[in-house]
């Protein structure tokens, strides 16, 4: 029997059918494939994800999918996290990179305390968003913070009930807060409602359109303390193993899925392209599928995507299951999703410039599956979480170096 493409529509190890809150997360993004795919040229088109998407994925709880339970959420493990934002990206890129940042932005709820998460997170259809700080601060007053600043790369803020501020904390004087006697700055989120925000819109990019990633601003608003946090361990109010790893944990799984997601559908889109094309100026009539250079480019490129997916969820597996026995997280586990993470992004990415290529003129035309998944998938790449930096850091801690933990 010949070897076929993974199907993820198939249950995947142990994690297919596994319902969260009686919901089964995975199906629920395998079932929206198609609407997703749809709307390729809208999405495009409006910058945007359209209304009726962002209310299907409301309606499946996709945006809840790493809140506490306290406050409705589903709580869901890494494998299926994955699993999901996989599934979503292979009908589109933008709709599951916003639930990437979005569920990185919900562990906030475990630094909260029960009444105000649920003054945030209360309505089902709550969704906080954030971006990094270009020039922020937050000075203390009384009952608070004066809030002002500016921030960037808010996926998904379009669609955000609250959003977000990483800011760092003066005195009233203009001299930085400390932590502590070390004399490292205090660094707080506020978490605001998204009608005290004014959003700038500047997302005019080649891929990840329909993320909206815009920048925001904030001018001299009052942010009661209950709704500022210091993310640090101390400060954690809810222990679930969700909750036990970094935020940078959440996005590294959420962002390389996104890629696997992508190159998997631009794999088999080529494998439909080489069933049947036979391309121009060439003495036979032979179809792409006979030529043996691409026959061993599809080899590779299935040992390519299969091998960087599995390490990424076995990772994923294993250590979930070692972290809800210990109810901790280990600098070893860290660095073993950040490598798969990494790596799982970069092979996609060679997996995707492969079908690209071979598909030939094909490729570049907006009506074939390729030329706008090519494009998100080099966006992809420009982020944060695919740098190479993140191996260096990674081998450094394997060759028994100090690594850098913002990176892990």
């Amino acid at each position: 029997m010949p070897l076929t493409a993974f199907d993820l529509r198939a249950p995947d190890l142990a994690h297919g059918g596994k319902t969260f809150g009686g919901v089964d997360i995975i199906a629920q993004a395998r079932a929206l494939q198609p609407q997703l795919e749809a709307a390729a040229a809208e999405i495009d088109g409006t910058r945007d994800i359209p209304a009726a998407i962002i209310e299907r994925m409301v309606e499946a709880g996709f945006f809840r999918m790493t809140l506490p339970k306290f406050v409705g959420g589903l709580e869901v493990d890494h494998p299926t996290f994955m699993q999901t934002i996989e599934a979503l990206a292979m009908g589109d890129a933008s709709a599951p990179w916003i639930l990437g940042q979005a569920a990185g932005c919900a562990l906030s709820a475990a630094y909260l305390d029960p009444a105000t998460a649920h003054e945030i997170y209360g309505d089902r259809r709550a969704v906080v968003i954030w971006g990094p700080p270009e020039q922020a601060k937050a000075v203390v007053c009384e009952g608070g913070y004066r809030l002002s600043g500016r921030w960037s790369f808010a996926s998904g803020v379009r669609h955000a009930t609250w959003i977000g501020a990483h800011t760092p904390v003066f005195e009233a004087d203009g001299v930085t807060r400390k932590i502590d006697p070390r004399g490292e700055p205090m660094v707080v989120t506020c978490i605001v409602p998204a009608a005290k925000v004014r959003l700038v819109d500047v997302w005019h990019t080649i891929g990840l359109k329909g993320t909206g990633s815009d920048n925001y601003e904030i001018d001299e608003l009052f942010v009661p303390a209950r709704f500022a946090y210091w993310r640090d361990e101390s400060q954690r109010k809810y222990h679930a193993p969700l909750y036990l790893f970094p935020l940078n944990t959440i996005h590294a799984i959420a962002f390389s899925s996104v890629a696997l997601g992508l190159a998997r559908r631009l794999l088999d889109s080529f494998l439909e392209v080489a069933r049947v094309k036979v391309p121009r100026l060439q003495k036979a009539a032979a179809r792409l599928r006979e030529n043996p250079v691409v026959q061993g480019e599809i080899g590779l490129a299935e040992a390519r995507l299969r091998s960087s997916r599995l390490y990424l969820l076995e990772a994923l597996t294993g250590i979930w299951a070692e972290v809800a026995r210990s109810n901790r997280v280990t600098l070893e586990q860290r660095m073993t999703i950040r490598l798969a993470a990494t790596y799982a992004m970069r092979q996609a990415n060679e997996v995707a410039d492969m079908a690209y290529h071979h598909a030939g003129a094909l490729a570049v035309l907006a009506a074939n599956p390729f030329e706008r998944r090519f494009r998100d998938m080099h966006t992809v790449m420009q982020q944060v979480q695919a740098r190479h930096q993140h191996l260096q850091n990674v081998g450094q801690y394997i060759l028994g170096l100090e690594p850098d933990l913002t990176l892990a």
